[in-house]
């Protein structure tokens, strides 16, 4: 990549988070200092569209450590910037990854274990995948979730998958907030196919430091409801929903374009992490919940008034 290829690509990404960022000021002063930074010379000799997106989200992530907002680079074409070339992305990634449904097994003591990942794909793609598969745990006497790999995913699908494991009743349980201040609700949904695991029988919910954006909505809301016991390692804190931009056949800007924030609680999980009720290694956790399910332990953590 020349010199002045890679000053154009830094160009229109200082442009997209000056116009995007949830964050209005500090998206003008990150414009402002990938500007400067391109006069100094920061990005010349880069060298490929790799160690560009490098150097820049480093700089992207100067100002508040915002783990969304990022130059992502991908091996493959990126997607043009419309919903139905996206989609078909996400639809392509979603069949090379059996829907997101990684693992589902039936483990002693009748304990059901349902592993999400790489993300929680839109319903509209993996849908029908995630019901089959809540609809095989329905029976369980306990359930563990191993969220310890999935790195994001859709809040519709995150709703889905709610519903099946919370009361009859349509929650509120988050809401997006765009930096001119509209909000977007979510709510659980109020009719799902076929039987649902409830809201009363053991649930766990294993995380890790790889567990981020849509996984750790999941969480954080089966966590505050008072629903899951999370066990494992602190996630990786990113509760600001993004979008991206194509700046490059190989580079997307990944830009953040409003706040999460719970309906339960009134806080979110932006740089700090869901926070495990039981702590332990990631790599045990499954063992740590599966020893908690079978011993009947009861819930240990903080619950939110559902009626407020």
């Amino acid at each position: 990549m020349d010199d002045a290829t890679a000053r154009s690509i830094v160009a229109h990404v200082g442009r997209l988070v000056a116009e995007h960022y949830v964050f209005a000021e500090v998206g003008s002063g990150l414009a402002r200092r990938l500007h400067q930074r391109a006069a100094d010379g920061r990005y010349d000799r880069a060298g490929d569209a790799a160690a560009l997106a490098a150097l820049v989200t480093e700089d992207l992530q100067s100002a508040n450590g915002d783990k969304h907002l990022r130059l992502l680079y991908s091996v493959d074409d990126v997607p043009a910037d419309t919903d139905e070339a996206q989609l078909a992305q996400l639809a392509r990634d979603a069949t090379a990854n059996g829907s997101g449904i990684a693992q589902l097994e039936r483990l002693p003591g009748n304990v059901a274990l349902l592993c999400l990942r790489p993300i929680l794909y839109p319903p509209q793609i993996a849908g029908d995948a995630m019901v089959a598969a809540l609809r095989l745990v329905a029976d369980a006497d306990a359930l563990i979730i191993d969220l310890r790999e999935c790195r994001g995913g859709a809040p519709d699908m995150v709703m889905l998958v709610c519903t099946y494991l919370l009361g009859n009743e349509p929650l509120h349980v988050e809401d997006f907030v765009s930096r001119e201040g509209h909000v977007r609700q979510y709510w659980t949904l109020p009719y799902v196919p076929g039987p649902r695991f409830g809201p009363d029988k053991p649930l766990y919910v294993l995380t890790g430091p790889a567990t981020f954006s849509g996984g750790e909505s999941l969480s954080y809301a089966l966590q505050q409801t008072g629903r899951a016991t999370i066990v494992g390692e602190r996630t990786g804190g990113g509760a600001h929903p993004r979008e991206g931009f194509r700046v490059h056949p190989h580079l997307e800007a990944s830009i953040p374009v409003a706040r999460g924030i719970s309906h339960l609680s009134g806080d979110n999980w932006e740089g700090t992490g869901v926070r495990p009720d039981v702590p332990a290694p990631a790599t045990n956790s499954r063992d740590v919940a599966l020893q908690l399910a079978l011993s009947g332990r009861p819930l240990a953590h903080n619950t939110c008034d559902l009626n407020k």
